[in-house]
């Protein structure tokens, strides 16, 4: 099974070895038919701290590292 890959934008880099990540995507509104902007927030592994608030990354998922971090930025 490959692993998922996200596109988003780092809105926080404040601890240690780990950013947070939003990640937005659309999804059909069932009964209006309209399309909504839905928003997820994802904590990922930052080995060396390199990424800020603002980045644009790609993050990947992974074996769990902690008890909410599944994904490492790629």
């Amino acid at each position: 099974m490959p692993k998922k890959k996200l596109k988003g934008i780092v809105v926080s880099d404040a601890m240690n070895k780990t950013v947070v990540v939003i990640v937005n995507r659309y999804k059909k509104h069932p009964k209006y038919k309209k399309y909504i902007r839905i928003s997820k927030k994802y904590k990922a592994h930052d080995e060396n701290n390199q990424y800020k608030k603002g980045d644009k990354v790609v993050i990947e998922e992974c074996r769990p590292k902690s008890k909410d971090k599944h994904f490492i930025v790629t």
